[in-house]
């Protein structure tokens, strides 16, 4: 079989750039496509040629299967690698690089049909011996048959979209009366998530551990599985960190589960790289949950441990080579433990987060990887998923992997976007995790309430910070030796600083040859500026140094502290206009994003709490809801809008 020459990655963003990395470095060429709004990402930067498939919306872009067809055509490549996400387990465009002549990275189409039905996999994996939850995956789809199965099964119990992943589409009902209503939810959601609403139903397991599997086939008959990794840590079904190998993991266990995961692949003869997922409860007992016909995200903790690159791997069997390991040569040494960073702000909802990245310095170390799509300057835009990066690091022990990751977490600087660091480095802390002892309940037993998920005022620390750089901005602005200097220097500075529509009043006493004196509140701080170049700012604070990374642009300060940023405003000569009220009647998008929805006309009246406005942003929908009750006086989107953020897209009186 002729050899690949010049490879097509039909994806953006981190994995993007991680595939290109491998590829380009075993001498492959490649090509990059990208939506208009991905004209000058870092994926597009990296590559040898890139190819614009379309407008920002993924349905034209991304998963527009004959402009990647296409591209491949005008760009002479000869095989396509899909990434995760997007058109990676969509067994219509493997079958259409098939058709085109191309080599798929990947599966065969049947393969992906067929572990892409929730049902229809588990039928196959019931029939090659798998263990498996008890539930109902048949064919006959009305309530009562729903109904009955229910009843039969017992409760708790799951529904599951059997198109679905992500969470959507899945319900946990505790009792009968719940199941029709929650049947109801779980088939539109599917529907209009999956474009199919058909369901199974599955006994729930209650708090148990979610461990994968990582496989592997070649096109000779040869599977093997590259041990496991531990995803129970979850958020609404969404893996938030990952870890190879499992903290409670026993050789007899992993024999077991790997021979299971076997079956599973030898079921649909699997060629290259795949994941089977379990479910593993207290006893020890572990069922399929379903297999991943592609790369996951998490792929690099496996790596690490199996000093193995997965890619290049899939790279050689794609071009008919045999696996270059057997089973009894797979090592697996020390331990590695993976974050996602996500553009979100945990305290606002998760909010998903748009606008322009100031700042990203990764904090690479020794055991440290960090796998991202971005670079300063970069806009984050609302048309794709938030996840920015990962973040990953391997030890020789799971304590050591943990204590570098929360160290790399906490020194990553992003600033521009807010981040999810907040949250990942209290997750990383918490002496449960630290104990291993944990399960997919974990973040909903253990952070309901944690201080991450709240907004947080700046502390006078901080603003005494703020006040410092904003100062020494000004005094940097006129030229020596009058920098600073002013005929009243023994009465303090007074000014107003905060995050957008807040502030606190902060004064600084500036006398030449001493520190700063600066009153915030009841607290007082002497600072020296010792070293400060636009980027970092190296400050003596109470008579100990602190280093932080900054920005100031125009009034605007972005701060880093550890872990996350902060953005102050200076509002010192602005005019002083009274706070706004809590609730209030002007309704402003909290992103960018498009309007889907509008379910309201001026002079209409409305209710507080009413649903007023739908705004889809980064693969999700976000109702927008009326602060007060009114009349609506001035409505000023309509659907199809694309709205930036803070914009006005009504008023209520």
């Amino acid at each position: 079989m002729p050899g690949l020459t010049k490879i097509l990655i039909a994806n953006r963003g981190e994995i993007a750039c991680r595939i290109q990395r491998t590829a380009q470095a075993l001498g492959y060429r490649t090509v990059a496509v990208f939506s208009e709004a991905d004209a000058d990402a870092l994926h597009v930067q990296m590559t040898d040629e890139a190819v614009n498939i379309g407008p920002a919306p993924v349905q034209q872009s991304y998963l527009n299967i004959g402009a990647i067809i296409d591209a491949a055509r005008r760009t002479g490549a000869d095989a396509i690698h899909p990434g995760y996400g997007f058109l990676s387990e969509n067994a219509g465009f493997a079958r259409a690089c098939r058709d085109a002549g191309l080599t798929f990275i990947g599966p065969s189409p049947e393969a992906i049909e067929l572990m892409g039905s929730k049902r229809l996999s588990k039928i196959a994996m019931l029939e090659a011996g798998v263990p498996c939850i008890k539930g109902y995956q048949g064919a006959e789809q009305d309530d009562a048959t729903l109904s009955r199965e229910a009843g039969r099964i017992g409760y708790p119990l799951m529904i599951k979209a059997s198109a679905g992943g992500g969470g959507r589409g899945m319900r946990l009902v505790h009792d009968a009366s719940d199941l029709l209503e929650q049947i109801r939810t779980a088939r539109s959601e599917a529907l209009n998530g999956f474009g199919s609403d058909e369901l199974i139903l599955e006994q729930a397991l209650i708090e148990p551990r979610h461990v994968e599997v990582q496989l592997f086939g070649d096109q000779h008959g040869n599977l093997i599985y590259l041990g496991e990794r531990d995803c129970s840590v979850q958020r609404r079904h969404q893996k938030v960190i990952e870890e190879a190998p499992c903290p409670i993991m026993t050789p007899a266990l992993r024999q077991a589960m790997g021979e299971a995961a076997l079956k599973a692949g030898r079921a649909v003869q699997y060629v290259g790289a795949g994941t089977v997922e379990f479910l593993l409860d207290s006893r020890g007992q572990f069922y399929f949950l379903e297999m991943n016909t592609r790369l996951q995200v998490e792929h690099p903790v496996t790596e690490l441990i199996t000093g193995l690159d997965l890619v290049a791997w899939q790279l050689s069997i794609a071009q008919g080579q045999p696996l270059p390991l057997c089973q009894e040569q797979v090592q697996l040494q020390g331990h590695a433990m993976e974050v996602r960073l996500y553009a979100e702000d945990p305290a606002q909802g998760f909010l998903p987060q748009t606008g322009r990245v100031v700042a990203w310095e990764p904090a690479l170390q020794d055991g440290v990887r960090i796998d991202h799509g971005l670079f300063e300057g970069q806009v984050i835009s609302p048309f794709y998923d938030p996840m920015l990066g990962k973040l990953i690091a391997y030890g020789a022990t799971r304590e050591e992997a943990r204590r570098k990751l929360l160290r790399a977490v906490q020194d990553s600087v992003l600033l521009g976007v807010q981040g999810n660091q907040r949250l990942l480095a209290g997750l990383l802390q918490h002496p449960q995790f630290a104990s291993g002892d944990f399960s997919t309940g974990f973040i909903g037993q253990h952070f309901a309430d944690h201080a991450s998920l709240h907004p947080q005022p700046p502390s006078a620390h901080h603003l005494a910070i703020a006040a410092a750089l904003f100062y020494h901005a000004a005094a940097q602005a006129h030229p020596a030796p009058l920098g600073g200097w002013r005929n009243n220097a023994s009465v303090p500075l007074h000014y107003r600083i905060g995050p957008e529509d807040q502030d606190w009043p902060v004064s600084l006493q500036a006398i030449p040859g001493e520190p700063l004196r600066i009153q915030v509140a009841e607290y007082s701080f002497d600072l020296k500026i010792l070293h400060c170049d636009g980027r970092w700012a190296t400050l003596d604070i109470e008579g100990i140094r602190q280093r932080h990374a900054y920005r100031l642009e125009a009034g605007r300060l972005w701060l880093f502290t550890r872990p996350g940023s902060l953005h102050f405003v200076d509002r010192t000569q602005a005019q002083v206009s009274g706070q706004a009220s809590v609730s209030t009647g002007t309704l402003k998008a909290p992103m960018d994003g498009a309007i889907v929805d509008v379910l309201v006309n001026e002079g209409s009246p409305v209710t507080k709490g009413q649903l007023l406005v739908v705004l889809e942003a980064m693969k999700m929908e976000h109702p927008l809801k009326s602060g007060i009750d009114g009349v609506l006086k001035r409505l000023q989107v309509k659907v199809g809008d694309q709205v930036k953020n803070r914009q006005i897209l009504l008023e209520v009186e």
